[in-house]
């Protein structure tokens, strides 16, 4: 109701001056005060009517709009039809805008499905000399360790670069299906066997029976990303990787590294974050961490980390799922 004398106030006060400068003339020229009073109460009756119906047309109409705001994005078509010129001039400039912001979402998606195209063009392209490389060098395997542990590392970058162009745009590579988390862990574990032994790391991990809702090649890139940094800031010791017993459906993966600042933690997921340990660390990117919440995000895990400098880090891969989420 408010809002609605806000936008007649003036209409309001006009028509109070009038009453007012018609009955000062009527007094001037000594007119009894009776047929004023009845032709002002006969004026102030239909106008009265007029009111109330122009507030039942402007709360429903107030109504609508917020209805519509509350819903959107939206098609322009459900917008109410304007009341006025003013309103036709509005939703014109509101239909020429949208216009020009979907030509500008649309040239924006073309560039990024054109950058996409080609970076996953380079990535397959640059994995051939890689492979020949390893080949090369496995010829001799034990005189080339170094050469090959610099090999591996040029391959998770690339596997890196691939992982985050395809992050962008998830949905189409994501196939849900109820699989065995043990055989994601191994898979992962593997990967890294060189890894361990060349930095003479501990591994204790025996196997879970567990079986998980999720996209195992997602959720295998999430684990093998966090390995990576375990094994990237873990200098003796080793890591543990089991179930969480007080935590449900939690994965946990222990290492006894660096560990992490506290005033660090609550930045780790951040795009291009490297804390400290990063700037010591001359190969951090800030990616890696950042991939993997973004990725457990869209599985509908969750991910966190709690960590003591110079004590070590346990990462939380909280896996909980409901059949209601499969699509």
């Amino acid at each position: 109701m408010r809002e609605y004398f806000k936008t007649i106030w003036k209409w309001a006060v006009l028509f109070t001056a009038c009453c007012m400068i018609m009955g000062t003339v009527f007094w001037l020229y000594g007119c009894p005060a009776e047929p004023v009073l009845y032709g002002a109460m006969l004026c102030l009756l239909p106008s009265a009517a007029i009111l109330l119906y122009r507030y039942s047309v402007f709360r429903r109409r107030s109504e609508t709009l917020e209805h519509i705001r509350s819903a959107l994005p939206l098609e322009l078509e459900q917008l109410p039809e304007p009341e006025n010129i003013h309103e036709a001039y509005m939703e014109d400039m509101i239909r020429k805008l949208n216009k020009v912001r979907m030509e500008t979402e649309e040239n924006r998606k073309r560039s990024y499905r054109e950058m996409t195209d080609y970076y996953t063009m380079w990535v397959h392209q640059i994995k051939t000399p890689i492979a020949a490389l390893r080949l090369l060098l496995s010829e001799e395997a034990e005189k080339n360790k170094a050469a090959l542990g610099e090999v591996f590392r040029v391959e998770e970058y690339v596997d890196m670069v691939l992982g985050y162009l395809r992050t962008e745009d998830m949905s189409a590579d994501m196939k849900f299906s109820e699989c065995s988390l043990d055989a994601i862990i191994r898979e992962q574990i593997h990967k890294y066997a060189a890894v361990f032994i060349g930095k003479k790391l501990t591994l204790s991990y025996d196997g879970t029976e567990k079986r998980v809702l999720t996209d195992p090649k997602w959720l295998g890139f999430v684990i093998g990303q966090c390995l990576s940094n375990a094994l990237k800031y873990t200098k003796t010791g080793g890591i543990c990787i089991y179930m969480s017993e007080s935590r449900p459906s939690t994965l946990v993966m222990e290492d006894t590294g660096i560990g992490i600042r506290q005033e660090d933690l609550p930045r780790v997921f951040e795009r291009g974050f490297t804390g400290s340990n990063g700037r010591e660390e001359s190969r951090s990117t800030g990616i890696g961490l950042y991939l993997a919440g973004k990725i457990m995000k869209k599985l509908k895990h969750n991910i966190s980390i709690e960590s003591q400098q110079g004590r070590g880090t346990r990462v939380f891969f909280s896996l909980g799922r409901g059949d209601m989420e499969i699509f």
